[in-house]
């Protein structure tokens, strides 16, 4: 992953140069970025990004959008990742499980994901209640 980031990032610059007609190629090249930055531990560096990235998923296509809820997802990793659980919990439970469900099945990889994803930020929260 450490020689990886450069190129990943070079990449970004090149897409946001050359190909910025394409919001989508830039969100994801952004995304591999962020994955990156989290698999070498940089876990706040990825949540900001992942932050920016979710959001503007969600402008360009709302939350009822595959590419969305597969942001959203990675955004509930770091969220948990750093101990955000309230966060976490809010927009895995009221946010993308409403909207992958209907969207894509509740058979789904992303929805079972999310699922998981879920029970793991619930049983992380020190401060979880029984109602949680």
């Amino acid at each position: 992953p450490e020689e990886a980031l450069p190129v990943l990032e070079a990449n970004l610059a090149l897409i946001r140069r050359y190909g910025s007609h394409s919001t989508a190629s830039v969100l994801n090249a952004q995304n591999n970025v962020a994955n990156c930055l989290y698999d070498l531990e940089l876990h706040d560096q990825a949540l900001v990004l992942r932050r920016k990235i979710y959001a503007r998923w969600v402008l360009m296509f709302g939350v009822s959008h595959q590419d969305t809820i597969m942001s959203g997802t990675n955004l509930s990793v770091s969220l948990e990742s750093r101990g955000l659980w309230g966060e976490a919990t809010t927009l895995v439970r009221d946010q993308l499980l409403p909207a992958a469900r209907p969207l894509l099945g509740a058979d789904h990889r992303l929805t079972l994901t999310l699922s998981q994803n879920l029970v793991g930020v619930l049983l992380g929260n020190p401060k979880r209640t029984r109602d949680d």
